[in-house]
């Protein structure tokens, strides 16, 4: 039987949106009017149907492996300590010939039975489109988790050298000298380039020229976060130094989601979580933890986290704010404002 302690669930949680399995069900083939389920008991070429009141929770995950997860107490679906497994990637074809994966977390209880099956679709699912399955793949969804778990600047962001050169992100190469905010210039150890379809949760986040200080637009994954110096502490974090998400900042004017086609995300990894400078911008790199471990080549990831220390986070561990500190008519605005002082 799996133990944990309560207070394990206040490590640093992801959120993902998934629905009921059961929302998504079988409208021809050989699992007729059964929902989707986990690997094994999925056929190929069943055809399935999104139900008309589905809808997606905020599903909050703390990582125990690669493909292990509790959920957080703060989640809206599931129960708070179970334990949940990544199943599987699936990939299906819709009538208008696109594809759409979706990824399978299983959750069980105590005793190991399973409770519930979350779908969590990497585009949005619709409701009129009919979906056959094409591809069930269980060796490769801890990887895909990774990829999209990975915070990613978008094909031509600038990234500025050591030499102060402004530079495109996918001109980069491992070796090159990266200045960074706390540590000097240092050596990019690895690049990592994923392409996700630009939709849902997947689009990039767009912060226009000027809204941060920044000199040119800047494209950025949604959960990437940015580094703000406040003069002014107009939030009310109690702190000058913040991580600010691009995803908490839009405000469909100035900071807008970017849907439609697809989209290259480059990751840029250092031997340890650093913050640079993208366009003007401070922004995080990649840290590699437990969930986004997989992306990486397995004998990189490896010699990373036996390091002394592991791959440690740098000096902004616990400047993250909060989605309800930023809950405002116009949060870019103002963290603009509060770094003029």
């Amino acid at each position: 039987m799996d133990t944990y302690k309560p207070s394990d669930l206040s490590e640093t949680a992801f959120a993902v949106p998934v629905m009921p399995a059961a929302a998504f069900r079988v409208v021809a083939g050989a699992n007729l009017d059964d929902p989707l389920s986990f690997a094994d008991d999925l056929i190929h070429d069943d055809t399935y149907a999104l139900g008309r009141n589905a809808a997606t929770r905020r599903l909050s995950l703390v990582p125990e492996g690669p493909a292990r997860f509790r959920v957080a107490l703060d989640s809206v679906a599931g129960q708070p300590g179970a334990l949940v497994h990544l199943d599987s990637s699936l990939t299906f074809m819709s009538q208008d010939g696109e594809t759409t994966e979706i990824l399978v977390l299983v959750e069980v209880d105590a005793a190991g039975d399973v409770t519930e099956v979350h779908a969590l679709p990497l585009v949005p699912l619709q409701p009129k489109l009919r979906y056959t399955l094409v591809t069930i793949d269980t060796q490769n969804a801890v990887t895909r988790l990774a990829q999209i778990a990975c915070v990613s600047f978008a094909r031509g962001t600038h990234i500025t050298m050591a030499s102060g050169e402004q530079r495109p992100i996918e001109d980069l190469r491992p070796g090159d000298l990266i200045l960074t905010r706390d540590d000097g210039p240092q050596e990019i150890r690895w690049i990592g380039l994923t392409t996700l379809r630009a939709s849902g949760e997947q689009a990039p986040i767009l912060i226009k020229a000027g809204t941060l200080h920044n000199a040119n637009d800047l494209l950025v994954s949604p959960d990437h976060r940015l580094f703000i110096y406040q003069r002014a502490d107009i939030l009310g974090a109690g702190r000058a130094e913040l991580l600010v998400r691009a995803r908490h900042l839009v405000n469909g004017v100035t900071v807008s989601r970017q849907e439609g086609g697809f989209v290259d995300y480059f990751q840029i990894l250092f031997d340890r979580h650093q913050i640079i400078y993208a366009e003007g911008i401070a922004a995080e790199t990649l840290m590699l933890d437990k969930r986004t471990q997989p992306a990486l080549p397995a004998d990189l990831a490896e010699a990373l986290v036996q390091k002394p220390g592991g791959h440690q986070s740098g000096s902004v561990d616990g400047f993250e704010v909060s989605k309800q500190l930023l809950d405002m008519p116009d949060a870019a605005e103002a963290l603009r404002r509060a770094s003029l002082g």
